[in-house]
């Protein structure tokens, strides 16, 4: 019997490749820097403000520290909650899909790869961002009733929770992109549904309500961002697992969709 060697392919699909692909394409769109830039500059731009007009005994001097000098936040999370549209519906928009699916026929390492680098470069690019807004406003604050250091009670989980909940925000907008794959629609939806929607809830007079809006991801976001306790809001516990369950659900009913639908 003649036994024949069999050469590996070279070409063989792994994650690894999947996501080198994907960090490629990502890091390759000009769109990516000015968002991601434009995000940063939001941040830093408010943070400076809040630091360099601020004065002691104001009507700002119960505001939480890190609240105060990374307000911009709210900002730069609607610069990368449209770069998180971009990466999965403007594909759609562009043909692109079509190359990508062809690559990786099992579909769903595409939408896993995009997550995972999309989360990772926007945590990375925000964690740095709010620990260089946080040092340069307290440059500023230095002498105030608002001093403060990463030290000091809850400032470094807030930083890192700031950042985190932006991340989420985004992979939540990401999803909505995959979902609906149209920049515009997704857009749309993310306002409505993620930032209008809890807002109009409030306004009904129900406990029940006032409870649930509370787990609602923008407001999940907003008590990871503050070193002290919110009154009646969720634990810090308890907003980091909801604002994960949003972002999950999203992307797991994109991933059920990319399945079953033609790209």
């Amino acid at each position: 019997m003649t036994t024949v060697a069999v050469t590996p392919h070279p070409y063989r699909i792994t994650p690894a490749r999947v996501l080198r692909s994907e960090w490629h394409k990502l890091r390759s769109l000009r769109s990516t820097w000015i968002t991601l830039g434009s995000a940063a500059a939001l941040v830093l731009a408010v943070g400076i403000l809040m630091g360099t007009t601020y004065t002691s005994g104001g009507g700002d001097s119960d505001v939480d520290t890190v609240v105060m000098v990374l307000y911009g936040t709210t900002l730069g999370t609607l610069c990368t909650v449209v770069l998180g549209i971009l990466v999965t519906a403007g594909e759609y928009s562009t043909g692109m899909i079509h190359a990508s699916l062809t690559a990786v026929p099992q579909r769903l390492p595409v939408l896993r790869a995009k997550a995972a680098v999309f989360a990772a470069t926007v945590f990375t690019v925000m964690l740095a961002t709010s620990l260089v807004t946080f040092f340069v406003a307290q440059f500023f604050l230095d002498d105030t009733d608002q001093a403060a250091s990463l030290t000091d009670p809850g400032v470094l989980r807030a930083i890192a929770g700031n950042a985190a909940g932006t991340t989420l925000l985004s992979l939540i907008a990401l999803g909505l992109g995959a979902l609906l794959r149209s920049i515009p629609g997704a857009i749309g939806a993310f306002i409505g549904g993620v930032m209008v929607l809890p807002e109009v809830l409030t306004m009904l007079p129900y406990d029940a309500v006032e409870t649930a809006v509370r787990y609602f991801p923008t407001q999940a976001a907003g008590v990871l961002g503050s070193a002290t306790p919110l009154p009646d809001a969720a634990s810090n516990g308890a907003a980091l697992l909801a604002l994960a369950l949003w972002a999950s659900a999203a992307l797991v009913s994109a991933a059920a969709l990319l399945r079953r639908r033609d790209a």
